[in-house]
């Protein structure tokens, strides 16, 4: 029996702030392609999408994550990143009436939900793999069930993401364990040809105690 096709969709924000919660910032340089072959290494990975917007927490901030999209790229693999956006708005605090500055990452559910619908749709794939704990993809989720009974759909939770509401829904899901996150790390260089990519120092901080 040919392996069965495998495409990935990965919600950067959704992981890395499951990651932070439950892990702390150590485990933060993960190589995602070798992750997900790790989830399914008897499969054929077509691709893994990793979407993401830039961050708006400050330049160090800023030079951490493109550091480290870099080095997912200089790593090799079958990775296509796509980009959302944080988008401003004052937020009206109701018990004080003074209003705050708070950014919104915009577009990448959209994204997501019309890139699962297009590869069921098109037979690019067997089985997706939907990394994330967010239920704003349950009707692209229902859309494919619908339409290509087929395609095998998977939630697979980051670390303390698990949502019931995708749990009920796709056909199968399980959370990522917290050892495949480690053993998933990127080298602490990453080098690509005359360039390479360092772990930032912030991401060598020890992970807090269980």
């Amino acid at each position: 029996m040919p392996d069965q096709r495998v495409i990935a969709y990965v919600d950067g924000l959704n992981l890395y702030h499951g990651l932070r919660q439950a892990m702390g910032h150590r485990w933060l340089w993960l190589d995602v392609v070798g992750l997900v072959r790790s989830l399914r290494p008897a499969s054929a990975l077509v691709a893994v999408n990793y979407y993401t917007a830039i961050t708006v927490e400050g330049p160090d901030a800023q030079s951490r994550q493109q550091t480290y999209l870099k080095a997912l790229h200089a790593a090799g693999g079958p990775l296509a990143v796509h980009f959302g956006r944080y988008q401003r708005r004052s937020h009206l605090c109701e018990h004080r009436g003074n209003k705050r500055i708070v950014y919104e990452e915009k577009e990448t559910d959209v994204h997501i939900a019309a890139q699962l619908v297009a590869d069921a749709l098109t037979g690019r794939m067997d089985e997706a793999l939907i990394v994330s704990g967010d239920a704003d993809y349950l009707p692209a989720i229902q859309i494919v069930q619908a339409n290509r009974p087929r395609v095998r759909l998977t939630g697979a939770f980051p670390p303390g993401r698990v949502s019931k509401r995708i749990q009920a829904a796709a056909p199968a899901s399980f959370a990522i364990g917290q050892a495949k996150i480690r053993q998933a790390q990127l080298p602490d260089v990453v080098r690509d040809g005359p360039w390479e990519y360092r772990r930032p120092a912030k991401w060598d901080a020890p992970a807090p105690p269980a």
